[in-house]
């Protein structure tokens, strides 16, 4: 048995999951914006209590930060104010006595998209490409995350683009810079609304040139999109096609790569049991 946590600003969410499946899941509204370190981790030791059981083995905990995987420490982990430098692993480990693992969530998103593929269908290259307030990239090898030296692998959306960087042109900032609520356009946009699609078509030009840095970064035989805005794949998939394959200079690899959606509320809880 292993207990998944993903930390988020809003949410913290528990798992715990045998052979790959959850058999208890809750999820905890909590304010980290105005807490301390001690209050932080009082509340998660507090929830983490609730879950465990005797035969847990191990936690998998899933941060919104760069992580330091070997010695499980955070830094200036987003909406997270107290956790500047956060040795994670060794606190908890301290209380619970279970071994503590910690990766960045696109990571662990990653890898929770990768065990949704059945055993004789699993991508050689997976990129998870999450859309949200900002775009996370988690990228699995033939079965193992590549993270990077300093869990830095997929941080591709802070990449000079139109001024600023990609992740303000390909998440909710993109619509928050056009001063529209994402959720009400792509309404919109499905009623018909001209100006709606047309935001939707520039969203997935924007779309299509970090894709175009990732498989020539990545090469992967796969690209899964997950995240909030990843609903909305339908809105922009055109547009994004039509630059790839209009403007990437290597169409063979644009005709061999399969691109999904995989939005599941569990997946970053499965995928931080797998780190």
């Amino acid at each position: 048995m292993t207990l998944g946590i993903d930390v988020g600003g809003t949410n913290l969410v528990l798992g715990l999951v045998r052979e790959n499946q959850i058999i208890k899941r809750v999820s905890h509204p909590w304010s980290p914006r105005n807490a301390n370190l001690k209050e932080t981790i009082d509340f998660i030791s507090e929830k983490i209590s609730g879950m465990i059981t005797p035969d847990t083995r191990k936690i998998g905990i899933g941060v919104p930060s760069v992580v330091d995987i070997n010695r499980g420490i955070v830094y200036d982990t987003a909406n997270i104010p107290a956790w500047k430098e956060v040795p994670l692993k060794d606190i908890l480990e301290e209380r619970f006595h279970i071994p503590v693992v910690l990766n960045n969530d696109a990571n662990c998103y990653a890898m929770g998209v990768y065990g949704q593929y059945p055993e004789n269908e699993k991508p050689e290259v997976l990129v998870v490409i999450t859309l949200g307030t900002g775009v996370g990239i988690g990228i699995v090898d033939r079965g193992r995350l590549f993270p990077g030296t300093n869990c830095g692998a997929g941080e591709l959306g802070s990449l000079p683009y139109g001024g600023a960087i990609l992740e303000n042109f390909c998440s909710k900032q993109f619509f928050n810079r056009n001063e529209v609520d994402s959720l009400e356009v792509s309404k919109a946009a499905r009623e018909g609304d001209t100006k709606a699609k047309a935001l939707f078509e520039e969203f997935g030009h924007n779309m299509g040139v970090l894709l175009s840095t990732v498989i020539l970064a990545y090469d992967p035989s796969h690209i899964v999109f997950g995240g909030g805005i990843a609903n909305n794949y339908d809105l922009f998939r055109e547009a994004m096609m039509e630059y790839l394959k209009t403007d990437f200079p290597y169409q063979n690899s644009i005709e061999k790569l399969t691109i999904d959606v995989c939005t599941g509320n569990d997946i970053p809880v499965l995928g931080a049991t797998l780190i």
